[in-house]
């Protein structure tokens, strides 16, 4: 099975659209999401609704599950005063904008997925997703973890040789296998941070006892991104995060 697992979309519809057509094209069989699909940008409402009619399935991000229950952040680690700053307008941005029924379909996504490729009456390699890690949406799994937390989170998700575990919530790709166990962070499809504007998503081929694997980038227009950031009330520098690819430091007030 071809999969294409995207991640903290972010309500940055241009980005999802171009990723969408783009694992498309590759042959993507099916498509699944890792959760974070509002906040920062200004088309929650679309994001989410783009996402039912392709029948995309996926989990709850930090972002969805606090805009769901009305929390009073969103559960974000921020470097500095000014950062947290500007998140919190734009938290509180989405949540003023959203509609009910958006609402509600956050609400509704599950913690975990697992998917059997080979089928649950075989004991082929399973893909698990999450968005931060199997214990909370909200802990961060940088790839400067050691080995030994990787392997703590997959007991604590039940994983083996020759599974996929697959999370997002840094907006930084990066993978490596433990074990015989693969570990996938699927960067950021609508804000990244690794410097590259581009959207970010991961391609894998699952199946008869292999995985294999691509990150893969697409250009999409950053401008009418930017331009409709302008237009809202959310910050400005949010625009700048999409196209420096999150490298802009914003300056204190």
């Amino acid at each position: 099975m071809r999969y294409a697992l995207i991640s903290d979309i972010h309500a940055n519809l241009p980005a999802l659209e171009s990723v969408l057509a783009d694992a498309r094209a590759r042959g993507a069989e099916t498509i699944l999401h890792l959760g974070d699909l509002v906040g920062y940008a200004p088309w929650p409402d679309e994001v989410v609704a783009t996402l039912a009619e392709a029948g995309i399935a996926g989990v709850a991000g930090n972002y969805d599950s606090t805009v769901a229950m009305d929390h009073d952040n969103c559960g974000c680690a921020y470097e500095d005063a000014r950062q947290a700053e500007l998140a919190h307008v734009g938290y509180e941005w989405t949540r003023a904008n959203i509609r009910p029924e958006t609402k509600r379909a956050l609400g509704d996504l599950p913690f975990r997925l697992d998917v059997s490729p080979d089928g649950g009456h075989k004991s082929g390699p399973r893909l698990v997703l999450v968005h931060g890690t199997p214990t909370l949406n909200t802990l961060y799994w940088h790839a400067d973890r050691p080995d030994a937390f990787c392997l703590q989170m997959a007991r604590f998700a039940g994983l083996k040789a020759g599974d996929v575990i697959a999370f997002g919530h840094t907006h930084l790709p990066w993978n490596r296998e433990v074990e015989g166990i693969h570990f996938v962070n699927t960067g950021s499809v609508g804000r990244p941070k690794d410097g590259d504007w581009r959207a970010g998503y991961v391609m894998l081929s699952l199946g008869g006892g292999k995985a294999e694997l691509e990150h893969v980038r697409v250009e999409y227009d950053v401008e009418r991104a930017a331009v409709a950031i302008f237009g809202s009330e959310l910050p400005d520098e949010f625009a700048e995060v999409l196209r420096t690819g999150g490298r802009v430091r914003v300056a204190a007030s």
